[in-house]
């Protein structure tokens, strides 16, 4: 904040959302929306199998439901179809009588195949938020608000996007729209996706937040209930930590309609059946992670650890996880990562060819969707944003591109840039913490992308009672006390890091909700022993 005026809205409740009129297209896509609700059409909506396409698919065949149209969503196969529109899905889509093809979270990259729903007669209306290629497809409408040249002035997620085509369509349609239900799923959506949390998007999640803490989604609900937590807690780490990795499984594990069928649904017997299932593929998630990550100890060379983008293959990584498994190394190296996925793909020829599906994430200084378009001929085919990409390849090609993509990350990355560092807001001893200065702090919220938790330094603090917790005993909790005052504290992947019980530490730290117990604790992101 850099004046009164910027503080005082940023402390202050959510004002007005950005004006709808500045998205890119909007108004042509809700104009053919509308025509469709009026007379009846079938309406495709081919969304993303993780949490904002999903979030966004559900948005929009909920209210083409309720406004005329039918709805017919589609979620494609993650292992058998990849990301994105693809040709056989549009000419099915087609054949059940789709005159209209929106696309929620995905689409932007999608020459070949809005050229093809063209020529069958489709209309074609793309809600997306991702990186704007040099090659646009030729879509009735584009509602990006990334597109070149937009007024917008923020950068929603594919759900935020979708909300705005819905209210509008609403409105346009002279119909009363109750959007509680559907800003709880744009928080959820927002919070998963790592949108900025900055301007309207912040705004869209603080809003979303307190319609989530209410909501009566027997989805929501019912997912809650298995991950055992409570809706009325809702914030970001319960969206991000409980319920997005939930909704992520079905998508990862076996396949994401799921997920759609549980926001979708109406009946609590339904809901429960499908989140139960949710938790089931989430805990198998998490072992095939763990496995993967403990191959990749296997597999990476110590000159491969060292280099300025870590790369990693193997046939025994599953595609739905190597997302997951990239962001691990990350965490690990501080480097950008690349997890891929071997794996056999019927050719036209009759026979196979052996293909690497990729899945990138990268750290603050370094835009990993800038490096496979520098690399692009590479690439079958790519796409992403600044932190998180994909792409499939043929392996053939795969020393070629570990070559390559090394050396261009070297070109564009500095030590400096590849040294793990703890930025600290302030020094502030954990005496001087009270109920006034943590409610001023609690009113920056909500937290995430582009407005992290603050994060503070607190010297000679006493460990005491320190023990190792976690399935895999890998991180550290224990009470710090410093004079009468006594904090309970957590210290996540730093097991190996204990101070002795009793040892005096300087930590750094931000507060943080223990979700099991509902109190307030101390996140510690490094310690280090004093003498």
């Amino acid at each position: 904040m850099t004046n009164i005026a910027e503080a005082s809205h940023h402390l202050g409740e959510p004002g007005e959302l950005t004006d709808p009129a500045l998205m890119p297209n909007l108004d042509v896509a809700v104009e053919r929306l509308e025509r469709a609700c009026i007379e009846g059409e079938t309406v495709a909506v081919f969304g993303d199998f993780d949490v904002d396409g999903i979030t966004a698919t559900t948005i929009l065949t909920e209210a083409l439901n309720d406004l005329g149209a039918r709805a017919l969503p589609y979620i494609p196969d993650r292992f058998s179809e990849g990301y994105g529109p693809n040709p056989g899905a549009v000419r099915w889509l087609h054949a059940q009588g789709a005159g209209v093809l929106v696309t929620a979270d995905c689409g932007t990259s999608a020459v070949a195949e809005v050229e093809l729903a063209n020529e069958i007669g489709m209309d074609v209306i793309i809600i997306d938020h991702h990186t704007v290629p040099d090659a646009l497809p030729d879509a009735l409408a584009l509602v990006n608000p990334k597109v070149t040249d937009s007024q917008y002035g923020s950068e929603p997620a594919a759900c935020g996007v979708a909300h705005k085509v819905a209210h509008d369509l609403y409105k346009r349609r002279g119909r009363t729209y109750d959007p509680a239900e559907h800003r709880a799923l744009v928080a959820l959506g927002t919070v998963c996706d790592l949108a900025p949390l900055v301007g309207e998007n912040r705004d869209l999640v603080r809003i979303g937040l307190d319609a989530l803490a209410r909501s009566q989604r027997p989805g929501l609900r019912a997912l809650a209930a298995a991950a055992k937590v409570e809706l009325a807690d809702a914030d970001p780490d319960l969206c991000g930590w409980q319920l997005g990795p939930r909704i992520n499984a079905a998508g990862r594990m076996d396949h994401a309609r799921t997920a759609l069928d549980l926001l979708l649904t109406d009946s609590e017997a339904e809901a429960a059946s499908l989140a139960g299932r949710l938790d089931a593929l989430n805990r198998q998630r998490r072992q095939d992670t763990l496995d993967a990550l403990e191959l990749a100890d296997e597999l990476l060379t110590p000159e491969q650890r060292e280099a300025p983008l870590v790369m990693l293959a193997s046939e025994s990584i599953s595609r739905g996880i190597v997302g997951l498994v990239a962001a691990r190394l990350v965490e690990r190296f501080h480097r950008p990562a690349i997890a891929m996925q071997l794996h056999e793909q019927p050719d036209a020829a009759g026979g196979s060819t052996l293909v690497a599906h990729g899945s990138c994430r990268s750290i603050p200084a370094f835009d990993i969707t800038a490096l496979l378009r520098r690399n692009g001929d590479l690439f079958e085919r790519f796409g992403g944003h600044r932190a998180a990409a994909g792409f499939s390849l043929d392996a053939a090609r795969l020393p070629e591109a570990r070559e390559r993509l090394v050396a261009d990350a070297g070109e564009h990355l500095t030590p400096d840039d590849l040294t793990p560092t703890v930025d600290i807001e302030a020094e502030l001893p954990l005496h001087e913490v009270n109920s006034e200065l943590l409610r001023w702090l609690h009113r920056l919220g909500p937290h995430g992308q582009g407005n992290r938790v603050p994060t503070f330094l607190a010297r000679g603090v006493r460990i005491e009672a320190p023990r190792a917790v976690g399935a895999d005993a890998s991180h550290l909790q224990f009470t710090l006390r410093a004079g009468r005052v006594t904090w309970r504290a957590i210290a996540f992947g730093n097991a190996e890091h204990a101070v002795p019980d009793g040892d005096l530490a300087d930590i750094v730290y931000r507060f943080r909700r223990d979700g099991m117990r509902g109190t307030l604790q101390l996140e510690v992101l490094d310690l280090r022993a004093t003498e």
